[in-house]
C-alpha cells in the first residue's frame, strides 16, 4: 500500500474563528499557524460574542497542546495519527517573494502569505496548503503560486439535494384521502408504496384534484392527516406553511428549522405558532445574530445601545406588530401581545444577549440562522433545558457574513445532520406570500 502524502496545512485566522479545534481535523497532517494568526487571535480574545469565545479556546488549547515547548519548533498536536504543530514567522527575504511587496501593502493577510510561503520554501519535501474561509485570500494565495482551500469540516457537500422536509406523492388511491380525512390516519405503506418514510416528514397526497397534507408519526408508525390550523390570527396561505405551523404547535417535536427567500413566511409563521401556544411557556424569545453593517461594530452607529441595535431588531418588531394588527385595539389578542412585551414574557433581543443562558419553559426563535456558523448552532440547541422548543428560521443562499456559504452555515448544517430524528420538523417555504412585487423579484432578478 503506497504511503500517503504528508501535507502541511497553514491555517488562517478566519478558520479558528469558524471553529476553534480546527487543529484537531487534519489527520496525520501538520499544522503551521502563521505568528500574525495569534495577533489577530489577540486582538479577538476580548467580548462576548462568539468569534471571541472561539479565540480564547483556540489560545488554551495551543498553549495546552505546547506542554512548555517552544512553539517556532514541530511540536505533536495530542492524539493517535495526528501530526505536529508549529508558529511560523512571516518575514521575506532570501530571495522568498514578499507577499507585502507584490500587493503593495504591508497588512495581516500579507503577512499571512509570507509564513506560507516560508515553510513552502523551508519544507520542500512536502505539499504545503493555506487554509482559508476568506475566499480573496485563497485567490491571493493561489496568485503566488500557493495551494489554498477552503475549510470543509461540517460543509455539506451536495447543497442542491438539501433536505426540503416535505414531499408531492402524485396518483394515491382516491380511497386512501378519503380514510385520511375520515380516519385521520393510515398505514405508510398504503400511501408511499415501498418507500421508508422519515421521522416527522410532510407530504402532499393527491388523486386527481384530490389532495390531503399528510406527515410521518414515528410514535405510532403512522402516516397522519395535517389540518390547515390558524395561528394567533395568521391563517397559512400555502401547504408548506401549515406545515411550519404543525411542526411549531407539535409538543414532542423540540427542534423546528424552517428555510425559504424573503416573503415565504418564515419568521411570521414562527412567531405566530409561538404566540398561539402562550400558555406552554415561561417566555417566547425571538432573537437574531448581529451581523455589523460593512462589517464594522455596532459601536460606529450613533446613539445608546438600545438605539445601536434598534436597526437590527425592526424586521422582527414589523413581524409582530402584523400579527398584532389582525385584531383590533378593542380584542383582548392585540392588548396580551402589548402586555407580553411590558412584562417580558416576549422579548425581542440579539442572539448575543441570551448567550450562556439555560432555555428551560421558554419557546427559542432564531432568526437569520444563515448567519450562524456550526458550532454556534450547536452551542445554542445544547443550552436547551426542560419544556424548550427552539425554532431556526433563514435563507441558506442570503449569508451576510464573508465567512459562510450556502453550504457551511450553520442552518445548512442542522438540516443535514438532524433529518430523520423524531424531537426534528424541517420545512422548505417555497412559495413567496409577502406581495406579487416581492415574488417578481425573487423570480427575475
Amino acid at each position: 500500500m503506497a504511503k500517503k502524502e504528508k501535507k502541511i496545512f497553514v491555517l488562517d485566522t478566519s478558520v479558528i474563528i469558524y471553529e476553534h479545534n480546527s487543529i484537531l481535523n487534519f489527520d496525520e497532517h501538520d499544522i503551521g499557524i502563521p505568528i500574525t494568526v495569534l495577533e489577530e487571535l489577540d486582538n479577538f480574545k476580548k467580548g462576548n460574542d462568539t468569534k471571541n469565545f472561539e479565540a480564547r479556546e483556540f489560545i488554551r488549547l495551543i498553549d495546552k497542546l505546547a506542554k512548555n515547548q517552544m512553539l517556532h519548533h514541530w511540536n505533536p498536536i495530542n492524539g493517535k495519527g495526528k501530526g505536529n504543530f508549529k508558529v511560523v514567522m512571516d518575514t521575506g527575504g532570501n530571495g522568498q517573494v514578499d507577499a507585502n511587496k507584490v500587493f503593495n501593502e504591508d497588512k495581516a493577510d500579507h503577512r499571512i502569505l509570507n509564513s506560507a510561503l516560508l515553510l513552502q520554501k523551508e519544507e520542500k519535501g512536502k505539499k504545503v496548503i493555506l487554509v482559508s474561509k476568506d475566499i480573496n485570500l485563497r485567490l491571493k494565495a493561489k496568485a503566488l503560486g500557493l495551494i489554498s482551500e477552503d475549510y470543509t469540516t461540517g460543509k455539506i457537500q451536495n447543497i442542491s439535494s438539501l433536505y426540503t422536509g416535505s414531499k408531492v406523492v402524485e396518483d394515491i388511491d382516491p380511497n386512501m384521502i378519503n380514510l385520511l380525512y375520515d380516519k385521520g390516519y393510515c398505514p405508510p405503506g398504503e400511501v408511499l408504496g415501498k418507500e421508508k418514510p422519515m421521522k416527522n416528514h410532510y407530504y402532499i397526497l393527491k388523486s386527481g384534484k384530490k389532495s390531503v397534507l399528510a406527515f410521518y408519526n414515528s410514535a405510532n408508525g403512522m402516516v397522519e392527516q395535517v389540518e390547515k390550523r390558524n395561528a394567533y390570527g395568521i391563517k397559512p396561505r400555502n401547504a408548506e406553511q401549515a406545515f411550519a405551523i404543525h411542526a411549531v404547535l407539535k409538543p414532542e417535536v423540540k427542534l423546528v428549522s424552517m428555510q425559504g427567500v424573503a416573503g415565504t413566511g418564515k419568521t411570521l409563521i414562527a412567531l405566530a405558532a409561538a404566540l398561539e401556544q402562550k400558555r406552554e411557556y415561561k417566555q417566547i424569545y425571538l432573537a437574531r445574530p448581529i451581523v455589523p453593517l460593512s462589517n464594522k461594530d455596532i459601536g460606529y452607529l450613533p446613539g445608546d445601545i438600545k438605539s445601536k441595535l434598534n436597526p437590527y431588531m425592526e424586521p422582527l418588531w414589523d413581524n409582530l406588530k402584523f400579527i398584532q394588527n389582525q385584531y383590533s385595539e378593542n380584542d383582548k389578542e392585540y392588548s396580551r401581545i402589548t402586555e407580553m412585551v411590558t412584562n417580558e414574557k416576549l422579548v425581542i433581543t440579539p442572539l448575543a444577549y441570551i448567550r450562556g443562558r439555560s432555555l428551560s419553559n421558554i419557546c427559542f426563535i432564531v432568526d437569520e440562522a444563515q448567519n450562524l456558523t456550526p458550532h454556534e448552532v450547536k452551542t445554542i440547541i445544547t443550552r436547551a433545558g426542560e419544556n424548550c422548543k427552539i425554532i431556526f428560521t433563514g435563507d441558506i443562499h442570503q449569508i451576510d457574513t464573508p465567512y459562510l456559504d450556502s453550504q457551511s452555515n450553520g442552518l445548512s448544517y442542522i438540516i443535514d445532520r438532524l433529518k430523520d430524528h423524531e424531537l426534528y420538523a424541517h420545512i422548505t417555504l417555497e412559495k413567496g406570500e409577502r406581495s406579487e412585487l416581492a415574488n417578481l423579484a425573487n423570480d427575475l432578478l
